[in-house]
């Protein structure tokens, strides 16, 4: 996710709004994107307005239709899967760079981001469901410190952009593996701490995957309890 700067521009701040609310939901994939109800929304002009719709089309948030103006991207499994074969690609790159790299500021970064982590995982398994999105932030910044270490801007940009397009499918379905995800997260912890790179690659990549196929039965069980 893109973060605040002290440098920026109001375009800057609406661009970034606007993409998360397309990650979290508030603009739901596929709607159209009317100019006018947004310039409002938003606070900008319609020509900003304009600039940060194309500037989301290049980065895939936003697709335009010609003449017609702008949507919401549209979602697929396949792109789904597509996403996560991106993320398990670069993500394992990046670990492998961070365990060579990582030194004891990093380690205790990754410490930190896991007791985050593991402390809102705790409440979602106790059934505290309120405490769903703070729990997947907590998920993204575990990630994010597991790799921060491998001294690549452009590994770590490449990838923030992937992950915040197999984000924005998440939290259509906000699901939660339970233990199972718990312990993958505890694997991944425990890897870091010895900079396995082999073992924490392996868990990731089933990690990732079984994540997929959770997100896409729940969301079938849910589409078909609508049905009956």
């Amino acid at each position: 996710m893109i973060e605040a700067t002290g440098s920026d521009t109001v375009g800057d701040s609406v661009y970034r709004n606007i993409r998360n609310d397309i990650i979290f939901g508030q603009l739901k994939p596929s709607e159209r994107m009317r100019l006018e109800p947004l310039r409002k929304r938003y606070g900008v002009s319609v020509t900003t307005l304009r600039e940060i719709l194309n500037r989301l089309t290049s980065d895939g948030f936003v697709v335009a239709e010609g003449q017609k103006g702008f949507e919401v991207a549209p979602v697929s499994d396949d792109d789904l899967r597509e996403l996560a074969e991106l993320r398990i690609l670069l993500e394992s790159h990046a670990l492998k760079r961070s365990f060579e790299l990582g030194d004891l500021d990093w380690e205790a970064g990754v410490a930190a981001a896991y007791h985050k982590l593991q402390v809102l995982e705790k409440k979602m398994l106790a059934g505290e469901t309120t405490v769903r999105e703070r729990w997947k932030n907590a998920d993204w910044q575990f990630h994010r410190a597991l790799i921060t270490g491998c001294g690549s801007r452009a590994l770590l940009e490449t990838h923030g952009a992937v992950f915040d397009k197999y984000l924005r499918y998440q939290m259509l379905t906000l699901t939660f593996r339970g233990d199972e995800a718990a312990r993958e997260h505890k694997m991944l912890f425990d890897a870091a701490l010895s900079h396995d790179a082999a073992t924490a690659a392996k868990i990731l990549e089933t990690h990732i995957l079984g994540g997929v196929e959770h997100s896409i039965a729940n969301r079938d069980r849910k589409q078909s309890e609508l049905i009956s």
